[in-house]
Formats: structure tokens, C-alpha cells, sequence
């Protein structure tokens, strides 16, 4: 029942039936990663696609020379690893849990029949995989056309449009990320993060705590870099993909290997 429970946080499958569901669940696999614990690995066979029970996981990509970047953040109730979907073949990144994760493995037979019985959830998934292609698309020009202070604060805005949390002090980004990691998505490195971020408070643009970012004038940090100022609404969206109140821990053994 616990899986069901989760397959019913994420809004691709609300609208299944109980039986459906079930029969979804019967085909799935459960596992429970810990911190820093991949979940699949460069050249791994793309066989399903995997829905986030809890926790988070980052999806990266390491060059030939073993540099690493982040290419997005997964949090609880989305899916990844959705190539597989229209795809058979290797995985080409790697997902690796942020902290302790349970993910679902759905076999990606499934998820094209699914597709097939029901055009809103094949939409559904289209345009999740659109929203990730214009995310990566958009840093991928930030990269080559922007100063290292710009794609920085570019990402800090994008964080802030997707979990931002107001608070008395400023808008409180709500993901714990280190320097290093900061400097893996925007193709930096920790020392340059670290000196930017240290201007950026001295400038009044935001706060530095322990692995902790408050942003004190969100409008004017936009107009640093000339963009609109962001929204919260895909904050509120994730609000909406957990709505449903957690019920005990998840079920899974722990495993140290990816599926």
C-alpha cells in the first residue's frame, strides 16, 4: 500500500484508478539509497524509469577528465531517468542520493503503456521533459555568454523560483547546497563560488550561513542581471506534489548499488 501512496503523490498518476495502481505497483521496485549512495551510473542499462518515494537525488554529468556538473536536483514525487521511456540503450548520467532517498523503479514498458491508455499523463510526461531540456538549454547559454558572478546569481535566482521560502529575514532558499556543489552547476569552482557569494553579502544582495542562503532583495538581485523577477510558483507547485500528509517510513532495503 505504501507504494500506491506514493505513486498517488506524484501528479502524473493521480488520476489512476485503485486497480491501476496496483497493478503499477505489482511490477515496480522499491529500493532505499543512502547519502552520497548512487542510484545509476553512467552506462547502466536504461530498463525503467524511477519515481523519487522521498528524499533528494542530483542528476550529474562527469567529463573525460573527471570534472563534475550537476545538471538538476530531483526532488520528492517527480520522475527521472525518463529517457528510458522512449529510449533502449545505456544511461548516459549519473543519479546520486543528496541524502538518504527511496526511489521507485518503474519499468519503462509500463510507463509507454500508460502513455498509451491515458493522453494527459503522455502530455504530462512531455512536458516534463521539455520544462528539463529548456532548464539545461538555459544554462548551457548562461554558461558560454555569462561572467561567472552572473551565472551565479542566475542560479540563485532559479533556486529561489523553485524553493524559496519567505521568512522575516529575506527569502530563504531552502536547499542545502555546499559551494562545491554550487560551483558544479554553474561550471565553477568552490573558490570562485565562495568569493562571489562573499561579495554578493557585502553588496546587501543576500545572507551566508551554514550551507544556508537568504536572499534579502530578490527584485534587485533580478535587476543585477537584468531579468524579471522570479515567481514562486514552481515552489508552490512542489507544495502541491507533496500535499498529501507522510505516513510512516518507507519501505526498502538499503542497498549500496545502483538497480
Amino acid at each position: 500500500m505504501q507504494r500506491i501512496w506514493h505513486f498517488n503523490r506524484c501528479v502524473l498518476f493521480e488520476r489512476l484508478s485503485s486497480q491501476r495502481l496496483a497493478e503499477l505497483e505489482s511490477r515496480c521496485r522499491m529500493r532505499k539509497f543512502n547519502r552520497k549512495a548512487p542510484i545509476y551510473l553512467p552506462r547502466d542499462e536504461a530498463d525503467g524509469v524511477l519515481l523519487l518515494a522521498s528524499g533528494r537525488v542530483k542528476i550529474c554529468h562527469v567529463s573525460p577528465e573527471g570534472k563534475q556538473s550537476i545538471l538538476a536536483f530531483i526532488e520528492a514525487g517527480e520522475l527521472f531517468g525518463e529517457l528510458a521511456i522512449f529510449e533502449n540503450g545505456q544511461r548516459e548520467e549519473y543519479a546520486e542520493a543528496v541524502e538518504t532517498a527511496t526511489a521507485i523503479l518503474i519499468p519503462a514498458a509500463e510507463i509507454r503503456q500508460l502513455m498509451a491508455e491515458d493522453p494527459k499523463l503522455s502530455l504530462g510526461v512531455t512536458k516534463l521533459i521539455g520544462m528539463r531540456r529548456q532548464r539545461v538549454e538555459r544554462r548551457l547559454k548562461y554558461l558560454l555568454f555569462h561572467s561567472n558572478r552572473d551565472r551565479l546569481v542566475h542560479l540563485l535566482l532559479e533556486l529561489a523560483e523553485r524553493y524559496g521560502k519567505p521568512t522575516p529575514d529575506g527569502l530563504d532558499l531552502g536547499i542545502r547546497l555546499s559551494h562545491q556543489d554550487l560551483g558544479a552547476v554553474i561550471g565553477s569552482t568552490r573558490e570562485t563560488v565562495s568569493i562571489t557569494l562573499g561579495e554578493l553579502q557585502a553588496e546587501g544582495y543576500l545572507e551566508i550561513g551554514r550551507r544556508r542562503l537568504v536572499l534579502k532583495d530578490l527584485e534587485r538581485l533580478a535587476k543585477s542581471v537584468n531579468v524579471p523577477t522570479p515567481t514562486l510558483n514552481l515552489a508552490k507547485a512542489r507544495e502541491n506534489v507533496l500535499r498529501k500528509p507522510q505516513i510512516g517510513a518507507a519501505i526498502g532495503s538499503v542497498l549500496r548499488h545502483p538497480y
